[in-house]
């Protein structure tokens, strides 16, 4: 089950541009969409309030210093400075994505045990971006090269047990990875003496049965400051991305008028590839959010 959602984000009070918060989240398991839904619906929120909880933080315990004894120049206080937020973004993210899990956990009337939620989520806040990624969903870019052609740069790893950073924490919290003699290019998650649950991601809100084997909520954050090459963001679920290259959706998107447009179209190519690689198979869940980061073909601003 998948959740997809764009939405402006308005920092009224704080002294912030307003941004965009870009986000696709995969359920899996008997309940993930109702997982995926409350992802949807709280997560944003949470990600603010951490954020404000974090400056505020830092307002509070800030030393002030006198202007004599600071030989910084104004530049290298404008950098440090930009650090400093993007720091501040990271750690609201963590903190938004633990919150998040612990939420999940104490709702009475949801089993979470073997049903999550994976999410890929982007904060666009003037031209700096906050990437959080949890689970196996991908973000991409389409941008212009410096040859003037337009080429796909992956901007998170998919998560997968496999990774060898993914296996070393599961294993050493006693959980298992492998993959089953009929499906040899899965590698899934298990129970320390049982065949169970298997589950396809090394990372994932909910699924609290692994969560004391190495299956964890927190997400892997990257920033990027973006240039007038960069033209628009895709993130999907790893349903597109199993039957379609980075190049050919990134292709695909190009091609489209709007981001509307652009996340149908790549829905639909994802379905008719599954369906002609995979005639005997059920179609994976294939969804998209696209954003456009320069002027539209009819000169919108995204």
């Amino acid at each position: 089950m998948f959740v997809g959602f764009l939405c402006d984000l308005f920092f009224k009070g704080y002294g912030m541009e307003e941004g965009v918060f870009c986000g696709v989240f995969d359920g899996h398991g008997r309940y993930g969409h109702i997982v995926s839904k409350l992802v949807r619906d709280y997560l944003p929120s949470l990600i603010i309030s951490q954020h404000s909880a974090v400056t505020n933080n830092d307002y509070y315990n800030h030393d002030d210093e006198d202007d004599d004894d600071n030989d910084s120049s104004d530049d290298d206080d404008e950098n440090s400075g930009s650090i400093k937020k993007l720091e501040d973004w990271k750690d609201a993210c963590v903190n938004a994505f633990k919150a998040m899990d612990k939420d999940l956990k104490n709702q009475i009337d949801l089993d979470c045990s073997c049903s999550g939620s994976t999410a890929v989520t982007i904060i666009k806040q003037g031209k700096e971006l906050i990437i959080a990624n949890l689970g196996d969903s991908r973000a991409v870019m389409g941008t212009i090269s410096e040859e003037g052609y337009l080429k796909a740069v992956q901007l998170t790893t998919d998560l997968k047990p496999n990774l060898p950073q993914e296996a070393e924490r599961i294993k050493k919290s006693n959980g298992r990875v492998f993959a089953l003699r009929d499906e040899p290019n899965i590698h899934r998650v298990w129970l320390p003496n049982e065949n169970f649950p298997g589950l396809a991601m090394a990372r994932a809100f909910g699924d609290l049965h692994l969560k004391n084997y190495g299956v964890i909520a927190v997400p892997q954050i990257s920033c990027r400051s973006l240039t007038s090459r960069d033209q628009f963001l895709v993130l999907a679920t790893d349903g597109v991305w199993d039957v379609l290259s980075n190049e050919k959706v990134v292709s695909i998107v190009h091609s489209a008028e709007n981001g509307e447009e652009a996340a149908k179209a790549v829905v639909e190519a994802a379905v008719r590839a599954w369906r002609c690689k995979f005639p005997s198979s059920r179609v994976d869940d294939c969804s998209a959010v696209c954003l456009f980061l320069q002027e539209s073909k009819h000169g919108e601003q995204p």
